[in-house]
């Protein structure tokens, strides 16, 4: 083979865009003065949920402050009980008291037609509320209990997401498709009829809500399941058959690794395809695990496809035989965390600090190279190499650190290079 043709029939230009998302209806989801627009325009909206007893006030009040400052713009209670309906207007201003404006999603299911109408306040705190259409009753019950929730929702203005759930499908209606697979010259397989089951649950009580007079741009879509191929296979056909704002997740995704892994590759697919309007991943959590984990990784998705940046991205090398010191890595760590930290004083005081790209390299190899790439990177010393740290601003070598505090000097150089790009004077801003 000729080498240089091989390389040469491959020119043209490289398409690195951030992914286009595709247009859907927008819906606004608002409490108080904040309002968050999901669909349309709006960026992809990054959602999670509590584990708490929401009859525990001052509980879910705490975990839905911790989720909402971790960077989670919609956080869902479970609403399944009278005491979990009249706990929710009590939650609502105890975060109302903490500052905590994030609007709250209702997730009800078997006798959420009761809880809605017999809880007005609860109906009028939450912001938006969570339908699942498997759960809403049998035979005749299901069709009077869903428009009861249905006109509670427009008589509040509130959105809608009709959430269909492999686990909980309509049963009836899966019976009614395999019947009819059955009488086929040629029948689909059991999973393309399962899938045509969800979609279908979704896109005919969507229809549905609508005849009842809830407005179409309040209506959200979701079909979750738990496997990958599943899901993407899925969201693929809803997509292409309405233009209703779509919520992504893989429901039990599983714990630590694994659960990351599979909600990430899901989504990654399909927001790299212009799928996708809001985002949860559904980490199982470790024992004594923050429920913060599963946003800190919706948010590093978002970031690492270049849909969102929430904070500064830290480049690290993954280390071998020239960096058998852990120095790098307990830098990186500790400027990881520090720039973590600080974000909630930083978003309000330098607009723009969360596109930072900082690098921390352990060697001579790649380390000068990437630092030079980085807003501000440092190099340090390998193995063997020569006792000194060169850090790099702006693609130049600006000082050459050395001593036992290399990482206190370099955390003051970081936070010194942010005041003064993206510091504004008070008059200035003013």
């Amino acid at each position: 083979m000729n080498d240089e043709h091989s390389v040469n029939a491959g020119d043209g230009e490289i398409d690195d865009a951030v992914p286009r998302r595709r247009r859907t209806r927008q819906a606004l989801v608002s409490w108080g003065s904040r309002q968050v627009a999901i669909g349309g325009d709006a960026p992809v909206r990054v959602q999670s949920m509590t584990n708490t007893d929401t009859a525990d006030i001052v509980g879910t009040a705490i975990q839905v402050k911790e989720l909402a400052q971790a960077g989670s713009e919609l956080v869902r209670l479970t609403v399944n009980t009278d005491e979990a309906a009249a706990a929710v207007p009590r939650i609502r201003e105890q975060l109302d008291r903490m500052g905590i404006d994030v609007p709250l999603v209702g997730d009800f299911h078997y006798n959420g037609h009761l809880l809605l109408t017999q809880h007005p306040d609860c109906a009028q705190a939450l912001s938006k509320y969570r339908i699942n259409p498997g759960n809403v009753g049998k035979g005749d019950k299901k069709d009077r209990q869903f428009a009861q929730m249905i006109e509670v929702a427009a008589r509040w203005q509130r959105p809608v997401r009709i959430g269909v759930n492999w686990g909980s499908l309509d049963q009836d209606l899966l019976a009614s498709l395999m019947d009819a697979n059955a009488a086929r010259e040629r029948p689909l397989d059991a999973r393309q009829v399962m899938y045509e089951a969800l979609i279908r649950s979704a896109l005919e009580s969507a229809q549905r809500a609508e005849q009842l007079g809830l407005p179409g741009h309040q209506i959200l879509l979701s079909c979750k399941v738990s496997a990958v191929r599943d899901l993407v296979a899925v969201y693929r056909e809803l997509s292409r058959r309405c233009d209703y704002a779509l919520h992504l997740g893989l429901t039990e995704a599983g714990m630590g690794t694994r659960g990351t892994v599979a909600s990430s590759a899901a989504l990654s697919i399909l927001l790299q395809e212009g799928i996708g309007d809001t985002i949860r991943v559904s980490l199982t959590p470790q024992p004594g695990e923050a429920r913060t984990q599963e946003v800190v990784v919706a948010l590093e998705v978002l970031q690492a496809l270049g849909l969102r940046s929430f904070t500064p991205s830290v480049t690290a090398c993954p280390g071998c035989g020239r960096t058998t010191s852990s120095l790098f890595q307990e830098l990186a760590r500790d400027i990881d965390d520090h720039l973590r930290q600080r974000m909630p004083l930083w978003r309000r005081e330098y607009p723009g600090v969360e596109s930072l790209r900082v690098a921390v390299m352990g060697c001579i190899v790649n380390g000068p190279g990437e630092s030079r790439h980085a807003d501000i990177g440092i190099s340090l010393p390998g193995t063997g190499e020569n006792p000194a740290a060169p850090v790099f601003i702006d693609g130049a070598k600006r000082h050459t650190l050395r001593g036992d505090d290399i990482a206190a000097q370099f955390i003051a150089l970081v936070d010194d290079y942010i005041r003064q790009r993206w510091g504004v004077p008070a008059e200035a801003g003013s």
